[in-house]
C-alpha cells in the first residue's frame, strides 16, 4: 500500500479562521427562489411563502452567511420596483438569464428570509443599470434606523428595525463582457466609481463593509484589469471579491480534483496584485479576499475559436448575440424545474472539499467563501422535498469544526500524479500540472478548547494510501474520531428517497501511538481526523 506522511505541528499558523469562510450564494435563477424556497402552495409554506422544510434545513445547517440577491441578475434589477404592496411592484425583464422577473420576492423578503434561516446577509448592489443615487437610497432604506424619507418607508413596509447587512457587494462579475453594464474596457473607471460608492455607503453606516468586484474567473484580463481598477478605491473598500467555477473534460477525474491547483493559481496571485498595490500606494491598509462564489463541473468539448489572446467565446448564446428564440421565460413558484442532483456527487463532494481546505490555507487572507451550491446543491431540494447530498458532510462538518479556530499548515509527502493541459473552449482551458499530491490537508486548532481537527481527501483514483500523521508536538491530546466518507459507486448519488447513499461514518481502525496517528485513506474519499487534549 502506497503511504504518505503529514505532519501538523502548533507553529505553523496561518491565521483565525473567520465564521464567514464557508457560506453560501442565493440568485434567482430558475426555479431556485420561484419555486424552490418561495413556493405559497407548498405544504409547508409560512405566511410568506416561504418553504418551511427549507428554512428548518438551512438553520440545521447554521448557515454563517449568505451573499444575495445576484449574481448576473442584480445587474438588471430596480430594487425600488421590488418594494410595497405587491399589486404596486412592476414586473421587468432579466436580461441576465433571460426570464421574467415578477418582484414578488423582493429586498424585504429575501431580508427577511435571510434573518429567518438566521444567517449573517450580504448584499450585492447593482452596479450595471443603477446609478449611485439608486445605491445611496438602498443602503438608507436598508440601514437607518429613520427620521428621512428611504429609512421611513422601511417602516411603514413592516420593518420598523434596520437591517442587519454589514457587508455590501460592490457590483457582481463587473469586468465580464457577459455583464449588463460591463466595465471590461474601463477598469479605472470601474475603480473610481466603486471608490465613490463605497464612500456613500460608509457615509451612510459607518460600520459597513464594503467589496470591489474583482475580475471573475481569471479570464484574459486578468491580473492587469484587477490592478487598474482596485488601485482606483484600495483605500476605501475591505474586501476584492473572486469567482471562479472549475470545469474538467468528462471522465477526467484528474484535472477535476486538481481544482486546488487553479485556485491557488488565482488567489497567490490577488494577493500579489493586493501587496504590490498596498506597497505602491505606501499604505499599512491589507486587503482580504471575499471567495464568493465557486463550483466545480464536468464539460463537454466545445469549439476552441482563437482571437483575442485565444480567449474569445461565443458559443455562449446567452452572454453574446448569436441567435435565440426571442423569449423571456416566467417560473411559475408550482412548476419546479427539477434538476439532476445524483451525477458525480462524490467527486463533487471531493472537489468542493478541496476549494474548502483552500481556502483555510489562505485563511490569513481570505475571511469570506460562499459555495455557490451551498443551499442548492449539498443541501439539495426539488419542488416537494429537501435532502443532504454528499458535498453537504464536508460542508456541514468545516462549518462546525472550524469557526473560532486557528488554521494550521500541514506538511504533506506522499504519492503525486500529473494531469493534462486542455482547452474546451476559448474561455474553459487548463494548463498541465506536475507532481500534485494526492493527499490534500488542512488542519484548525481550537487552543481554548484544546482540540485539532484534521481534513484531508485522498484523490488517488486507484490507490487506498496509509497516512502516517506525525502530532507528536500536541502532547497529551488523544485520538476522538476518524470521519471518513466514500463510495465504490461513483454513479450512486443521494436523493429524497434514498437520502442516504453517500453518507460518512466511523473509521474504528484508526489508531494514535507516541504521537501518531496512523490512518488509512480510501481511495478518493473525505476524511475528518479529530483529536482533543485530555484533562
Amino acid at each position: 500500500m502506497k503511504k504518505a506522511n503529514v505532519t501538523v505541528h502548533p507553529e505553523y499558523r496561518i491565521g483565525s479562521v473567520d465564521k464567514r469562510l464557508f457560506g453560501a450564494f442565493l440568485e434567482p435563477i430558475g426555479s431556485w427562489v420561484y419555486g424552490g424556497i418561495y413556493n405559497p402552495k407548498h405544504p409547508t409554506a409560512d405566511e410568506m411563502g416561504f418553504r418551511r422544510d427549507i428554512i428548518d434545513a438551512v438553520k440545521e445547517l447554521d448557515l454563517p452567511a449568505l451573499r444575495f440577491p445576484g449574481g448576473n441578475w442584480v445587474s438588471g434589477w430596480d430594487w425600488k420596483n421590488s418594494i410595497g404592496p405587491l399589486e404596486e411592484r412592476k414586473a421587468q425583464l432579466d436580461l441576465a438569464w433571460f426570464q421574467i422577473e415578477p418582484n414578488t420576492i423582493g429586498h424585504d423578503e429575501y431580508m427577511k428570509w435571510a434573518m429567518q434561516v438566521e444567517t449573517d446577509p450580504m448584499y450585492t448592489i447593482n452596479l450595471g443599470t443603477e446609478d449611485m443615487k439608486s445605491a445611496a437610497h438602498l443602503v438608507e432604506y436598508s440601514r437607518v434606523a429613520g427620521g428621512t424619507y428611504w429609512s421611513e418607508l422601511r417602516k411603514k413596509h413592516g420593518q420598523l428595525e434596520p437591517y442587519p447587512i454589514r457587508t455590501w457587494y460592490l457590483g457582481n462579475e463587473m469586468d465580464g463582457h457577459w455583464q449588463i453594464g460591463s466595465w471590461e474596457k474601463d477598469p479605472v473607471g470601474f475603480g473610481i466609481r466603486t471608490h465613490e460608492i463605497a464612500k456613500l455607503v460608509k457615509w451612510i453606516d459607518n460600520e459597513a463593509e464594503t467589496v470591489f468586484a474583482g475580475t471573475s474567473d481569471h479570464h484574459r484580463h486578468f491580473p492587469e484589469w484587477e490592478m487598474a481598477a482596485l488601485e482606483q478605491c484600495y483605500e476605501s473598500v475591505d474586501y476584492i471579491s473572486l469567482h471562479h467555477y472549475h470545469t474538467a473534460p468528462e471522465g477526467d477525474i484528474a484535472n477535476f480534483l486538481n481544482i486546488s491547483s487553479v485556485f491557488e493559481d488565482y488567489i497567490r496571485t490577488t494577493i500579489a496584485v493586493c501587496d504590490y498595490l498596498q506597497t505602491k500606494l505606501r499604505t499599512p491598509k491589507k486587503m482580504y479576499i471575499s471567495f464568493d462564489e465557486y463550483g466545480a463541473n464536468f464539460g463537454k468539448q466545445g469549439e476552441v475559436l482563437f482571437g483575442r489572446r485565444g480567449w474569445q467565446d461565443v458559443t455562449k448564446s446567452y452572454f453574446q448575440f448569436a441567435p435565440r428564440e426571442n423569449s423571456f421565460k416566467k417560473f411559475d413558484p408550482e412548476d419546479y424545474n427539477d434538476r439532476d442532483f445524483g451525477s458525480n456527487q462524490m467527486l463533487k463532494a471531493l472537489a468542493m472539499s478541496s476549494v474548502m481546505m483552500t481556502f483555510l490555507r489562505h485563511a490569513d487572507r481570505i475571511k469570506i467563501g460562499c459555495m455557490t451550491g451551498g443551499i442548492r446543491d449539498a443541501l439539495s431540494f426539488n419542488g416537494s422535498h429537501v435532502w443532504k447530498n454528499a458535498s453537504y458532510y464536508p460542508y456541514a462538518q468545516m462549518n462546525k469544526l472550524t469557526r473560532g479556530g486557528i488554521s494550521l499548515m500541514p506538511a504533506v509527502d506522499g504519492p503525486t500524479f500529473n494531469t493534462e493541459q486542455f482547452a474546451l473552449t476559448g474561455s474553459v482551458q487548463c494548463h498541465a500540472y506536475e507532481n500534485v499530491q494526492a493527499i490534500e490537508a488542512a488542519a484548525v486548532m481550537h487552543e481554548e478548547k484544546e482540540e485539532l481537527c484534521i481534513f484531508m481527501i485522498n484523490r488517488a483514483i486507484a490507490d487506498d494510501i496509509e497516512v502516517n500523521l506525525d502530532l507528536r508536538a500536541f502532547e497529551g491530546y488523544e485520538l476522538a474520531e476518524h470521519i471518513e466518507m466514500y463510495t465504490n459507486d461513483l454513479e450512486a448519488g443521494n436523493c429524497y428517497d434514498h437520502p442516504d447513499v453517500i453518507k460518512p461514518s466511523l473509521n474504528a481502525d484508526t489508531r494514535l501511538e507516541n504521537g501518531r496517528v496512523k490512518a488509512i485513506a480510501k481511495k478518493l474519499s473525505w476524511n475528518v481526523i479529530r483529536l482533543s487534549k485530555t484533562r
